[in-house]
């Protein structure tokens, strides 16, 4: 069968990076297996248990050769993934065929092999966020000053600036940072628990010494590269990590999704375009239209990554006393997926990112349009300071606004509203015209400005000291 006769899933042949890809792959995961077996091996033999060290020679020296047809051949008979990989290694490494997996259930190599592969996953999310920050920094630089509408209910509401919109957006991905550095930290491995979780056939084998037993978890664990393994457990290590690792992904698919969002209303504007590329096509059919599909899958592929910590929580909540097997189907699908699609929509929002084209005079020409509207607010105040009933007032200014907002939309008249105040007696004592002689928008704008370079260099900047480079992604469709 070719490839071109089954399916494939598109994470891996259209979206997800190679290295994602990679980790999630099965030489990784039954690589960890081996590691995980040779760990237990050597920790067993550290605390007295007859092991040779010859034997455990022999299993390092095959851990990196994985005969995958062999391994297929054997689950066929044994109807077994993990006795069929025990199998295959043992006839790599006969001399540790007899205590291969000692003492050890599949548990032992599937969950401390998701653990280990769900901390590399989240450390590679995280370089992604850092990517998606790195590209957004300078947009933020650039146009902290510039002035561009600011939208509340999706109503032009007052003036903020490109660069402070930008900062919204970083906010969002710093959150997701931490959450996600929180999360790495917080990992620990399963370790060797047993049947159960009660170490039962650990304390056989170490001959009833509760000290070794514990000391056997410290050392697995210090060999895979943890610090810690989890307190207690039943057979496999609590469903509710799997829920807290998808909230975090979920997170990042949520700050990008919001991103992405903004970029499509704001290329409907005409204001804010994603990258476009020299030969690339918008339509099959409008050969004219530049449609903001980057945008688009960023939000296709967020709304998959958002929807999948319900199914982590539903396993969690089922599991049954010590564990049962209704989550391992549905894990083999969930967790890898889950980093995939996260993976591919923060490379595809780093790279909107890093080619967003502005187009301030568009956006200028939206400010002007509704900036009478904006100095409203400081007439009222001029309005109340010369002796106007400040309720009063507000009627006066809402009727005009109105009656001025229709003759724009409709009638296609220039905005006149300040002169229309300027010439209303409630406003006669008020220097209404001073105001429409000034309409300068940056003075509508706030702290914007201030605000962006606040957060630039208090909050963004030192956090992507901490972060290092994240290989690069390709946006390949």
């Amino acid at each position: 069968m070719s490839e071109a006769d089954r399916y494939t899933s598109p994470l891996g042949t259209r979206y997800a990076s190679r290295e994602m890809q990679e980790l999630f792959g099965a030489q990784t995961r039954v690589g960890l297996w081996r590691s995980l077996w040779i760990a237990l091996a050597e920790a067993e033999r550290e605390l007295g248990i007859p092991i040779p060290e010859s034997a455990i020679a022999e299993m390092r020296a095959a851990a990196g050769t994985i005969d995958f047809e062999k391994a297929a051949a054997y689950e066929a008979r044994f109807r077994h993934d993990v006795m069929a990989h025990v199998h295959a290694f043992g006839d790599a490494a006969p001399s540790a065929r007899p205590y291969l997996h000692l003492g050890a259930t599949s548990a032992y190599v599937t969950d401390n092999a998701d653990l280990i592969i769900a901390r590399e996953g989240l450390r590679l999310i995280l370089l992604r966020l850092g990517a998606v920050l790195r590209a957004l920094v300078p947009v933020a630089q650039r146009y902290r000053a510039v002035p561009t509408l600011a939208y509340t209910h999706l109503q032009p509401a007052q003036l903020t600036t490109v660069g402070k919109r930008v900062t919204l957006w970083m906010q969002d991905f710093v959150q997701d940072v931490h959450e996600i550095q929180h999360r790495v930290g917080d990992l620990a491995l399963l370790g060797c628990k047993g049947t159960t979780g009660t170490q039962a056939s650990f304390l056989l084998l170490l001959q009833g010494d509760h000290a070794k037993v514990r000391q056997l978890d410290q050392l697995i664990a210090r060999k895979m590269g943890f610090s810690d393994v989890v307190p207690v457990s039943g057979q496999t290590y609590p469903r509710k990590i799997d829920t807290l690792i998808l909230n975090g992904l979920a997170s990042s698919a949520q700050s990008a999704a919001k991103m992405a969002a903004d970029v499509r209303l704001l290329q409907h504007e005409g204001e804010v375009f994603e990258p476009f590329e020299a030969e690339q096509i918008g339509s099959s059919a409008m050969a004219y239209k530049r449609n903001p599909m980057r945008s688009e899958r960023i939000a296709s592929l967020a709304r998959y990554v958002m929807h999948l910590p319900a199914n982590a929580s539903e396993t969690a909540a089922q599991q049954w006393f010590e564990r049962t097997l209704d989550a391992s189907a549905h894990r083999r699908i969930v967790l890898p997926e889950a980093f995939l699609a996260t993976d591919a929509l923060l490379i595809l929002a780093a790279n909107v990112a890093a080619g967003l084209e502005v187009r301030e005079r568009v956006i200028r020409q939206h400010v002007l349009r509704e900036l009478p509207f904006m100095a409203t607010e400081h007439c009222l105040m001029l309005g109340v300071a010369s002796g106007g009933d400040r309720q009063a007032l507000h009627e006066v200014i809402r009727r005009h606004s109105l009656e001025v907002a229709r003759a724009v939309a409709e009638d296609g008249a220039p905005n006149d509203l300040l002169q229309r105040l300027a010439a209303d007696p409630a406003f006669a004592g008020a220097d209404v015209a001073g105001v429409a002689r000034d309409l300068d928008p940056l003075h509508y704008c706030g702290r914007a400005p201030e605000q962006v370079h606040e957060f630039l260099g208090d909050v963004a900047l030192p956090l992507l000291a901490q972060l290092g480079d994240a290989p690069p992604g390709e946006v390949r469709v």
